[in-house]
């Protein structure tokens, strides 16, 4: 009996080591994600600015003065002239934070706004981990103080704005669109009726349908669906968005009325176009000619153009296998095209940021492959085989990497705030072309990348399965 019992413990042994080492492992994974939460909120005090929930205290108060039994849009927020500017839907789901202190309400905001992002990240992340073989909890550890420390994120959550929570209601119809992608291979052995509709992705357009009844620019999403022929998410966001604000209609007739006949149309209600904050191509042409105000005629003619390049170019990449590419480049040209895109509305250069990082390690790894089978290729004839610089692989894809690097190194310092000036006290010009510039950089990086994003063909395929299943079945056929 001994004898059995030492042989037991000696087959135990090794596992018990490796479940030590596994410990060490995550407790070290731990820690770096831990200083690298500590260094993002150090570049927060660094780069950011003073944040006391400013938007958020114009919400509560709105909606506590409404449901005091006054008209929501009648409300202004003392010592300013802002109020409630959402359709009144937004105002429906923002009314339960009137039974919270507005620190209250802001600092559940700020939590929810931090879960869903670190959610879309996983979903973003998770093909790339899969493929390079990394941890996926590890890598969205790491990601996600990253991604809270850049100026949309920040300004988001000191202000207790709503983006991160739009812009995951907008992602989750992506993973949506992959999952129908993909059916078969999940929902057909789920448990109950309820996963198997859930994986089955018939949902898709939901979130991009809910998304344009609190704020109306998502809706650019589903004209993108509607030219990619997706009718079924592009119908199912429509029906989400009309349905949800015909039943406001019924709830809150007034306040519905009042939005649609008269707010939507008080520009100013919102700002000054040439704020600085206001990172849109209206906000850009209004501050290049020191104007309040945005020469209408040539914002129209380049929001047209814009329109139809990032348009044209998300649908190239869909057509090429990559959504998360073309989700990406809708979103930012709505950011471009809008008459105001604060800089925290800009949260798409997440996904950019992303989508070029990973272009540069795909190419990367194809120059790699690329170099392993020519200096492998036996020599044909006595003439040496090709042998490129053993540089080359080295540098394939350094300049997509370069431009992520670039781009979120801009986003986390954000140099528009030190050269901010307001019409008509000072001019735009007040610090030279140079200030001119960095008071403009976001909108210049957004329009840039409208034209310059890459896609990563066959990266994000939200319809390979149906192409392939609908080849094979034409080859049957023949």
């Amino acid at each position: 009996m001994p004898t059995t019992v030492g042989r037991r413990m000696d087959r135990l042994a090794p596992v018990q080591r490796g479940t030590r080492r596994i410990d060490r492992r995550t407790v070290v994974r731990s820690g770096v994600v831990a200083a690298v939460a500590y260094v993002a909120w150090l570049a927060i005090g660094a780069f950011g600015r003073p944040y006391n929930f400013f938007d958020m205290r114009i919400y509560h108060g709105a909606v506590v003065w409404w449901a005091s039994g006054n008209g929501l849009y009648d409300f202004i927020a003392p010592s300013t002239t802002l109020g409630f500017t959402y359709p009144p839907f937004a105002g429906l789901v923002m009314l339960p934070m009137s039974w919270l202190p507005v620190a209250a309400a802001g600092s559940l905001n700020a939590l929810a706004s931090i879960a869903a992002l670190a959610v879309v990240l996983a979903a973003l992340l998770r093909p790339i981990v899969d493929r390079l073989g990394w941890s996926l909890w590890f890598t969205v550890g790491i990601a996600t103080p990253l991604a809270v420390a850049i100026e949309p994120s920040r300004e988001t959550l000191g202000y207790g704005q709503v983006n991160l929570l739009l812009f995951a209601l907008i992602m989750a119809d992506l993973v949506g669109l992959r999952w129908r992608a993909k059916r078969g291979t999940h929902h057909d052995t789920a448990d109950s009726a309820l996963a198997r509709y859930v994986y089955s992705g018939a949902w898709a357009g939901v979130g991009i349908g809910l998304a344009t009844a609190v704020k109306l620019t998502p809706a650019l999403f589903i004209a993108y669906l509607m030219i990619t022929r997706q009718w079924r998410a592009a119908m199912t966001a429509i029906g989400t968005a009309i349905g949800v604000t015909l039943a406001t209609f019924a709830v809150v007739g007034p306040e519905s009325r009042t939005y649609f006949g008269t707010v939507l149309w008080q520009t100013e209600r919102v700002g000054a176009a040439d704020m600085t904050a206001n990172q849109s191509l209206a906000g850009l042409l209004a501050r290049l000619y020191d104007s309040i105000e945005t020469p209408g005629l040539l914002w129209l003619a380049f929001s047209v153009l814009m329109l139809a390049l990032g348009l044209s170019r998300a649908a190239g990449a869909r057509a090429d296998g990559d959504e998360l590419t073309a989700f990406t480049l809708v979103g930012l040209t709505a950011n471009v095209i809008s008459p105001i895109s604060w800089s925290h509305h800009l949260v798409w250069v997440i996904p950019a940021i992303i989508v070029l990082a990973d272009a540069a390690v795909r190419r990367h790894e194809a120059s790699r492959g690329l170099s392993v089978r020519i200096t492998g290729m036996p020599p044909t004839g006595g003439v040496p085989a090709l042998r490129p610089p053993i540089w080359y692989p080295a540098l394939t894809g350094l300049r997509h990497g370069l431009g992520a690097l670039a781009l979120y190194l801009l986003f986390l310092v954000s140099p528009i705030w030190p050269y901010e000036h307001q019409l008509p006290e000072v001019s735009h010009y007040q610090d030279g072309l140079f200030g001119a510039l960095m008071e403009n950089s976001l909108a210049i990086a957004l329009i840039v990348l409208v034209a310059a994003l890459p896609w990563r063909p066959g990266a994000e395929p939200a319809f390979y399965h149906d192409r392939l299943v609908r080849a094979a079945q034409l080859a049957g056929r023949r």
